[in-house]
């Protein structure tokens, strides 16, 4: 009796190792098994929140779960990615970065709360939103060229609108008039939107914007599109160079947002998340839609983890410089 009972036992303890050696596995399948949120780090409504529920959306579908957007604004967007640093690395709570975020926040922040490729790991990328040199519908200026060789003339002369000291807009500038060797009187704006507003009133000469939220301004008529800053023409500009073939070769820049995990979650996760956002990308239907939105839909080998990484440390150096040289103090 007493051996039936020890068998008994060994079996049970047996049968007990053997489930939680199944465990982890099944849990590596299940996910997700609850909603995932996607902590967006500015106010709902505005571009980055945009194309990140237009994303979600069909992330969710592929991987058969819940996306939850959060919005979290603050301090350049800073404030959603320090939240972000510090959750559980179980990919339950991932964080939509951007250029700001991630490559140019460690240089114009004195005390950062995070380290971007320290403390997150970058699991995909979203098609870009490169931005577009606009000046108001009429004016003198034809072209690039012509709104260089001016400034060159003439110094300061020309009036350069930016969403604020340190923007993304106000950084692509900066380079831009950097990379052409022309100066501008900047000119910062609480936004994007009012500067948008004088550029079309006259009251600044030109300025730098999303190519998503410009487009509606240039099929109106309101605004001229005189260059991309995209490593190629846009359908929805037509007839519309690029800096870099012509007036400024390599010159690129662009907003770029993306999907970031806190450093620590599991490989299995970041892949299912990756294939998820594979399946997104393969519907045509849904890429072109995006397209006619003026985003620039990326090459497949530069959306995964890996490039992502690389993209990202390079983005950094690349704003770092720009930071520096134009003499912004971070804050």
């Amino acid at each position: 009796m007493k051996r039936f009972k020890t068998s008994t036992l060994a079996l049970a303890l047996g049968a007990i190792a053997l489930v939680a050696a199944i465990r982890p596995a099944q849990a590596a399948d299940d996910y997700p098994t609850r909603p995932v949120t996607w902590l967006v780090p500015f106010a709902a409504g505005g571009p980055t929140d945009a194309i990140a529920r237009n994303i979600a959306q069909r992330v969710s579908t592929a991987l058969g779960g819940t996306i939850i957007i959060e919005n979290l604004p603050g301090a350049g967007g800073t404030v959603g990615a320090a939240k972000v640093a510090r959750a559980r690395p179980d990919g339950y709570t991932l964080f939509v970065g951007h250029t700001g975020t991630m490559a140019a926040a460690p240089y114009l922040f004195k005390s950062l709360k995070y380290e971007p490729l320290k403390d997150f790991v970058p699991v995909f990328r979203f098609p870009d939103t490169p931005m577009v040199l606009l000046v108001k519908n009429g004016a003198r200026f034809k072209s690039a060229t012509a709104l260089f060789e001016e400034a060159r003339r003439n110094p300061g002369k020309l009036t350069f609108g930016t969403a604020g000291v340190g923007s993304s807009s106000h950084l692509a500038a900066e380079h831009l008039a950097a990379t052409a060797k022309v100066k501008f009187t900047f000119i910062p704006y609480k936004g994007t939107g009012p500067a948008m507003t004088d550029l079309m009133g006259g009251q600044i000469d030109a300025m730098l914007d999303q190519t998503n939220v410009s487009l509606p301004q240039t099929q109106g008529g309101r605004l001229t599109a005189l260059a991309l800053t995209s490593q190629g023409r846009m359908d929805m500009f037509p007839n519309v160079a690029t800096l870099t073939e012509k007036e400024l070769p390599g010159f690129l820049a662009s907003t770029w947002y993306g999907i970031y995990a806190p450093a620590g979650t599991p490989q299995h996760v970041i892949d299912t998340l990756n294939q998820a956002y594979a399946k997104a990308l393969a519907d045509v239907e849904f890429t072109d839609s995006l397209k006619k939105q003026g985003i620039d839909v990326l090459p497949t080998d530069k959306v995964g983890p890996v490039a992502f990484r690389a993209f990202t440390a390079s983005e950094a150096k690349k704003w770092e410089r720009v930071i520096k040289a134009a003499g912004i103090q971070p804050q």
